[in-house]
C-alpha cells in the first residue's frame, strides 16, 4: 500500500485479506451487492445489458447484469444500449418510490439514477433468447458455449461446482490428506474402458496413455510414504456417453495408509456431507450401508435409488411344484405398485410388457389386486387358490395394488424387475437425497470363454479374508464366490464413485493375476513397477474416488453432468465449439510415424 493510506482503508484492507479498491478494477460495487442502505451512495457497475425498456421519450430503464446479479438503472435514451453490450455505468443509488419495488430481484428496492454510461463493447444479437424458459437445442448451446455460460443456470452450476470443489478439499485436508499431482502421461493399463492414447514424436511406434485414473500412482505414494493422499483429478476414458458419463471428467481421488474399509467411507462420508452442507445447507444424516447381495436381489442393481420402496420379492419358494409353467423357472421375484390397479391402464402395462421384451425377458405377469383380496389376471387360471393367496401375503398386497412379476434367470429377473421398478416408481432427481453405501461386491463377476474369472473392479483389489482360500486353492466357478473389499457410494440411483482395500501383498497380488490368466511374463510386463515397489515395504492402504460432476450435478438436481461442466462434449463425443475431433495435418502425423487408414467401407 502507499504512505497515503488512510487509517479507514487501512483497517478495509486488513479486515478482508485484500485491498477490494484495487480489486474491483473498473467498478466500485457488483451489481447484486447493492441495498437501499446505500442511498445516495455513487457507484460505478459493469455487466451486460440484460434488458431494455424504454421510459418516457428521453429515458430508458436498462437492467444490467454482472455474475452477482442484476440492478435497474435509468439512463439517457440518446445511448443506443441493446442486448449483450458491455458496459459501465455510474451513477447515484435512489431507493424505489413504495409500491414501485421489483420482488422478483434482489436489488428491486433501488435503482441507479443520473447514469454515466461507458460502452465498452458492442455485441451481436444472441443467437438464442437469454431469458426463454424453452429449451434451446443443446448442440446450440455448445457452439455458442460463452454466451450460454452468461445465463443463470450456468452460471449458478459452475459457481457451485467450484464451491463442490472447495469443501471437498477443505474436508480431505481437514482429515490430513495431502495434495498430490499425478502425470497425465503414462502407459496404457488394463482397465475399464478404453484408453484415449497419445503418440511418441521421439519414439516413433510408442505411446502414452491418458490416465482412466490415478490408481497406481496414488497406491505408489502409500509405498512412498505419503500417508494420506488426495486430489482433484481429470480422468479420461474412451466409453460411450450418456447422461453421467463423459471422455473426460474430474473426480476425487484419494488414498490412505494403515486404514481400512471401515475409516475410508469415514472420509468419504466427511467430505460428501461437507460438499452437500455447501450447497444445500443441510449435513445429511448417517450414510446406510448395504451389501452387494442384498442390492441386487432386493432392488435388482448395485445402485439402488432408496428414495422409494418397490423392492423386489422373492416368490420362488412359493411356485415350487407349481403347474403353472410361466413360473417353472429358477426365480420369480415381484414387486407392489401401491394403488396401480386403477392407476395404471392396459396400454400402459402393454408398453411395460414391451420394455421388458427389450430387456431379454419372454414378457410380463400382472395381477391386481380386486374385492376382498381376490386377484385379477390371466394367469390365475392356471395357479392354485393357495399360491394366489400366499401371492397376496408374500407381497403384502391391498385392494387396489398392482402386481408385477418376472420369472427365468435370477440374473436376468433381477435385472429386468430393477429397471421396471425405476420406470414406474422413480421420483424427480431432484426430489431429496439418498446416499448408501454398498458394499461386499463380488471379487470377479463372470467366467470367460477361456475359463478365466472376469475381475470385477481392478485387480488391485484385496479379497475377503473369510474369501482368500476359494482364490488360493480354488478354481472355475468357485472364484465367483470370492467376496472382494469393495465399496460403492450410491446416490439417488447413480453411482458416485467406488474403492477398495488394495491388495498389499505380492503373493495375493500374484494369486490375483494368475487367478485373471496373467502369466508371470504379461504382469511383469504391464504392472512390474508396481510389483517392485511393493518388494520394498508397501504398507496396508486403502482408496475411493467419486465424481465431482455427479455429484454437483445430483446435488443441483439436474439430470446430465454436461449442465455442470464449462465445455462439456455432446452425447455423439464432438465438441460444436472448436469442431473438435479434426483430422490432423499430414505434416504433423509424419513426424509422429503415423498414417492414418482409408475410411472402412
Amino acid at each position: 500500500m502507499s504512505d497515503d493510506t488512510t487509517d479507514q482503508e487501512y483497517d478495509e484492507y486488513e479486515d478482508d485479506g485484500v485491498d477490494m479498491g484495487a480489486a474491483r478494477g473498473m467498478r466500485t460495487d457488483y451489481c447484486g451487492e447493492l441495498t437501499p442502505e446505500d442511498e445516495g451512495r455513487e457507484v460505478s457497475v459493469c455487466g451486460w445489458v440484460d434488458r431494455r425498456r424504454e421510459h418516457g421519450e428521453k429515458l430508458a430503464f436498462i437492467d444490467l447484469r454482472d455474475h452477482t446479479g442484476v440492478v435497474q438503472c435509468v439512463v439517457d435514451e440518446k445511448h443506443d444500449l441493446r442486448s449483450e453490450y458491455v458496459v459501465r455505468i455510474t451513477g447515484t443509488i435512489v431507493v424505489r418510490p413504495e409500491g414501485m419495488e421489483n420482488a422478483f430481484l434482489d436489488t428491486g428496492g433501488i435503482e441507479l439514477r443520473d447514469c454515466e454510461v461507458e460502452i465498452l463493447n458492442r455485441a451481436e444479437a444472441p443467437p438464442f433468447p437469454m431469458h426463454s424458459r424453452q429449451d434451446v437445442d443443446e448442440t446450440v448451446r455448445l457452439r455458442y458455449r460463452y454466451v450460454d455460460m452468461r445465463r443463470e443456470r450456468m452460471q449458478r452450476n459452475l459457481r457451485y461446482r467450484a464451491l463442490v470443489q472447495s469443501a471437498v478439499r477443505g474436508a480431505m485436508e481437514d482429515q490430513g490428506f495431502t495434495e498430490i499431482e499425478t502425470p497425465l502421461l503414462i502407459a496404457s493399463t488394463p482397465e475399464g474402458a478404453r484408453d484415449f492414447v497419445v503418440p511418441s514424436r521421439q519414439k516413433p511406434g510408442e505411446f502414452y496413455a491418458l490416465p482412466q485414473s490415478p490408481q497406481i500412482f496414488k497406491q505408489l505414494c502409500m509405498v512412498g510414504g505419503m500417508d494420506r493422499y488426495y486430489q482433484i483429478a481429470k480422468c479420461l476414458r474412451d466409453e460411450d456417453l450418456r447422461a453421467d458419463r463423459q471422455f473426460e471428467f474430474a473426480q476425487l481421488d484419494a488414498e490412505a495408509s494403515f486404514v481400512g474399509q471401515e475409516e475410508v467411507i469415514e472420509f468419504i462420508s466427511y467430505a460428501i456431507s461437507s460438499a452437500t452442507d455447501a450447497v444445500r445447507g443441510v449435513w445429511p444424516e448417517e450414510m446406510p450401508m448395504m451389501s452387494w447381495i442384498d442390492a441386487m436381489e432386493y432392488y435388482g442393481t448395485d445402485k439402488p435409488d432408496t428414495r422409494f420402496d418397490m423392492t423386489l420379492i422373492e416368490l420362488t419358494p412359493l411356485f415350487e411344484g407349481t403347474e403353472a409353467n410361466v413360473f417353472k423357472t429358477e426365480c420369480v421375484k415381484g414387486i407392489t405398485v401401491d394403488g396401480g390397479a386403477d392407476e395404471v391402464g392396459r396400454n400402459r402395462i402393454d408398453e411395460l410388457t414391451e420394455m421388458c421384451k427389450r430387456w431379454g425377458a419372454k414378457g410380463l405377469a400382472w395381477f391386481r389386486v380386486g374385492e376382498d383380496l381376490v386377484l385379477d389376471g390371466g394367469l390365475t387360471k392356471f395357479m392354485t387358490d393357495d399360491e394366489q393367496a400366499g401371492l397376496i401375503h408374500m407381497m403384502g398386497a391391498k385392494q387396489g395394488d398392482l402386481l408385477l412379476l418376472q420369472s427365468g434367470d435370477r440374473h436376468l429377473v433381477r435385472d429386468v424387475l430393477g429397471r421396471l421398478r425405476l420406470e414406474i416408481g422413480k421420483p424427480p432427481i431432484d426430489e431429496g437425497l439418498a446416499f448408501l453405501w454398498v458394499v461386499d461386491f463380488p471379487m470377479f463377476e463372470s467366467i470367460n470363454d477361456n475359463g478365466d474369472p472376469v475381475a470385477a473392479h481392478h485387480p488391485f483389489t484385496m479379497p475377503h479374508p473369510d474369501d482368500v482360500d476359494y482364490l488360493v486353492r480354488g478354481g472355475g466357478e468357485s472364484l465367483l464366490k470370492i467376496r472382494s473389499q469393495a465399496y460403492d457410494l450410491v446416490l439417488n440411483g447413480w453411482e458416485l464413485g467406488s474403492g477398495s482395500v488394495r491388495i498389499h501383498d505380492p503373493e495375493i497380488q500374484k494369486s490375483v493375476f494368475a487367478a485373471l490368466g496373467f502369466s508371470e511374463e504379461e504382469a511383469e510386463d504391464k504392472f512390474g513397477f508396481l510389483l517392485d515397489a511393493f518388494r520394498y515395504g508397501a504398507p496396508p492402504h486403502a482408496g475411493f474416488a467419486f465424481g465431482i460432476d455427479r455429484l454437483t450435478a445430483l446435488l443441483l438436481g439436474e439430470e446430465n453432468i454436461r449442465e455442470v461442466i464449462a465445455f462439456p462434449k455432446t452425447q455423439s463425443g464432438s465438441d460444436p465449439l472448436t469442431n473438435a475431433p479434426t483430422p490432423i495435418d499430414d505434416r504433423h502425423l509424419t513426424e509422429l510415424g503415423l498414417r492414418t487408414l482409408p475410411p472402412a467401407e
